[in-house]
């Protein structure tokens, strides 16, 4: 018979309930606030949802209507320095926040609306209509509403997806010395995917002041919370990464303001991380403005069950008991709010001209300039102005033939040490003397504090490193041991930090480094090997380097670091034990931006390529006579890629070859074939011409490997190639 021994959890798990006693000694400015917050989040979705069924919102409107208790009751207690994010589903996380922001004092809830409110509510609401003085210029609509101001760092469209930033806020919070937290909203539907639990198991383990609030409507969609998990109490999730955490009824916002004091407490006092799980409603479906009960996977009977403790009416009769407030006043404050949102509505809309009697349309000359579609996605450089730029064959100070690897460590040692906002993150990176390859090698020692080894959760850390970027005080390094492991981060990697800046605007900046490695030839097989040059060239928002030299490494990397953008940085494992001229004392120049490197000029055919391929690209010119032009592109987004060397010698040549590396499938050549014979058709003698590897990624089997890779005999068959189809021959054939 073995012996069993009963475990208990290292953390605190507690339900939290109001007494009569919590509302006899609750602060009645308190209370007011709450109301005005709530009747205020009332009247302003009541609004949206009539806009949305009138066909005003383009998109869908997911409504708070019920769940007000939950963001008034946990808000109204932040400072203007915490921050919050959100679900697709949070106008009222916003602008409570917003309103805390905009009336630090508090809401009487007997007085009217300050001109500082009621502009806060035409902006939210032109934002949702996606109108150009929205705060996000009208590309955020209902889903993405950020106003950093007020520290609210951008609701999320992609379910869990907005948990992994809140974790860089609460770091950055952290490592700035400051008592600040982050609150990051997201409902029974995310408690059970990868980024949230990952987020939660980082923030633990880092002791970030970040809370995890769920909003528990028990509803993903039409899917019940029951059907979803065997554990439907999901602050119960906390025990498993030892997190305290509390339940409480979101109908109660005191019972939610209570619990999120204690919360604050244990996080502001350098604890760590905290659950709190709100039990609410939604009154409507997931969108729009019918009750779930018309799409028939909830009851009439559980819907007016809900109602019944509305959270308005429950602090209201609350409030009435103390004496603090009339049913009377209450009335005449659920009508100023709506009478402010028909303000707003007025402003924003007009009889429609050719619709029928009483019909709306939005005011035409509020609508975003179509012109303004991309404006944004990427950063206007102005962070360049001014730089100190290097080619080597110009560069005055002392070079000496150096190793790749021990440049790619000494470089963001040089950064780390003239700028304190770098942090460099992933995994392994703060062991093995260096991480996988030597590429962090003595960070860690000399910057202990910013050299953060991970757990095994890109989806987490990459986040992560997104929220620090967004936070403005920091400048992330992330590495991806291999590249192949973007796929398992991608939300983060595509729809959260490539789309951010744009998304949100076109005026916030992202600056995070992506590191990673081409490791073909390595024999990791087909989930460690890709060239993810193709997959980010197609993604907006980033910008890609692709470095072949030393020297050309420590310039790219510093450029990389002064880009407000996102920036991938490829390497390549057959560059790390190479040499070449490189520095010795000057660490600090930069490559300049989007300038290609002509590694040996002809007049044949102009040879495109990058990384390792360059030189397989010049020893293949060597085995033929063909008098081809080598481009090194560097550069390899399209926004910062070299048109001006590109479209010189494509006049000269009137034939090009693009040479990579790998897989036809991922190819980034794909993409910049397409372009090139749009822009140069009339230089061209014949259609772009390619080698790449084969269709399957690269096996584990040396020969397969090897089958699969393009190296310098690919490049001789494809030049002869190239120069047979175009009339010529090679004496070399």
């Amino acid at each position: 018979m073995p012996e069993i021994i009963e475990l208990s959890p290292s953390s605190r798990w507690v339900e939290l309930r109001t007494t009569k006693e919590d509302w006899k000694k609750a602060n009645p400015r308190l209370l007011g606030t709450l109301l005005s917050h709530l009747h205020l989040i009332r009247a302003f979705e009541e609004t949206v949802v009539e806009l949305a069924m009138e066909g005003l919102v383009h998109g869908p409107a997911h409504s708070s209507i019920g769940q007000e208790g939950g963001a008034a009751g946990s808000i109204v207690s932040l400072t203007a320095a915490d921050q919050v994010n959100g679900s697709h589903r949070g106008h009222h996380q916003f602008l409570s926040k917003a309103l805390a922001y905009v009336t630090p004092g508090g809401i009487d809830p007997k007085l009217e609306l300050s001109a500082e409110v009621e502009t806060l509510l035409q902006r939210t609401l032109a934002e949702i209509m996606g109108l150009a003085q929205g705060f996000c210029r009208g590309r955020g609509g209902s889903m993405h509403l950020r106003w950093d101001e007020a520290g609210v760092l951008g609701t999320n469209a992609i379910v869990g997806g907005g948990v992994p930033l809140a974790a860089g806020a609460a770091w950055a919070h952290k490592q700035a010395g400051t008592d600040a937290v982050a609150v990051t909203y997201f409902g029974d539907g995310a408690v059970n995917i990868g980024s949230v639990l990952e987020t939660m198991n980082l923030a633990a383990a880092w002791k970030l002041p970040l809370c995890f609030f769920i909003e528990n409507n028990r509803y993903a969609v039409s899917t019940h919370v029951e059907e979803a998990t065997a554990e439907p109490r999901l602050s119960a999730r906390g025990q498993a990464f030892n997190i305290p955490s509390w339940k409480v009824d979101g109908m109660d916002p005191l019972a939610v303001h209570m619990a999120m004091d204690q919360a604050l407490q244990h996080m502001r006092a350098g604890n760590g991380p905290t659950i709190i799980e709100a039990d609410v409603y939604r009154y409507f479906h997931q969108n729009g403005g019918f009750p779930g009960s018309a799409f028939g996977y909830r009851t009439k009977e559980e819907e007016q069950s809900w109602r019944q403790r509305d959270p308005l009416d429950a602090l209201g009769s609350q409030m009435v008991a103390r004496k603090l407030i009339t049913a009377k006043q209450i009335e005449a404050l659920r009508q100023r709010m709506q009478a402010s949102m028909k303000k707003a509505v007025a402003a924003l809309t007009e009889a429609d001209p050719d619709g029928k009697r009483g019909k709306k349309r939005i005011r035409p000359e509020l609508w975003p300039s179509a012109d303004f579609r991309d404006v944004g996605i990427r950063g206007d450089l102005s962070e360049l102005d001014g730089v100190r730029t290097e080619e080597q064959a110009g560069f005055q100070g002392k070079l000496e033939e150096r190793k790749f690897i021990d440049v790619v460590a000494d470089v963001m040692a040089r950064r780390m040490e003239t700028d304190e906002g770098v942090v460099v993150l992933g995994e392994d990176v703060h062991r093995l003397k260096g991480g996988t390859n030597g590429a962090t090698r003595g960070l860690k020692d000399r910057f202990p504090e910013r050299v953060l080894g991970t757990p095994i959760s890109e989806n987490a850390f990459a986040g992560l490193g997104g929220g620090m970027a967004m936070d403005g005080r920091f400048k992330p390094v992330v590495e991806f041991m291999y590249p192949d492991f973007m796929w398992v981060a991608a939300d983060q990697v595509f729809n959260q930090i490539g789309k951010a800046r744009h998304m949100f605007g076109g005026d916030i900046n992202m600056p995070l480094v992506l590191r990673s490695k081409v490791a073909m030839g390595s024999g990791y097989g087909s989930q460690h090997l890709m060239d993810p040059a193709g997959i980010f060239a197609t993604s907006p928002g980033w910008r890609i380097v692709a470095p072949s030299t030393p020297f050309d490494y420590i310039g790219l990397m510093n450029a990389a670091l002064t880009l407000k953008d996102p920036v991938l940085v490829i390497e390549h494992v057959d560059l790390y034990a190479s040499s070449g001229l490189a520095p010795v004392d000057d660490l600090d120049y930069q490559i300049p931006f989007g300038k290609a490197a002509v590694r040996r000029s002809g007049k044949d055919v102009t040879v495109l390529t990058y990384l390792s391929m360059v030189a397989h690209s010049l020893e293949a010119v060597e085995q033929t006579d063909v008098d081809a032009e080598v481009i090194d592109l560097r550069w390899l987004d399209r926004a910062s890629i070299d048109w001006d060397t590109i479209g010189a010698s494509i006049r000269k040549t009137n034939n090009v070859l693009i040479v990579e590396q790998g897989a036809q499938g991922t190819s980034y050549g794909g993409w910049l074939s397409d372009e090139i014979q749009r822009r140069y058709f009339d230089w061209l003698d014949q259609p772009v011409q390619r080698v790449t590897g084969g269709e399957a990624s690269p096996s584990i089997s040396k020969v397969l490997e090897r089958a699969a890779c393009a190296r310098s005999e690919e490049v001789v068959a494809g030049l002869q190639a190239c120069m047979r189809a175009q009339g010529a021959g090679s004496d070399k054939d």
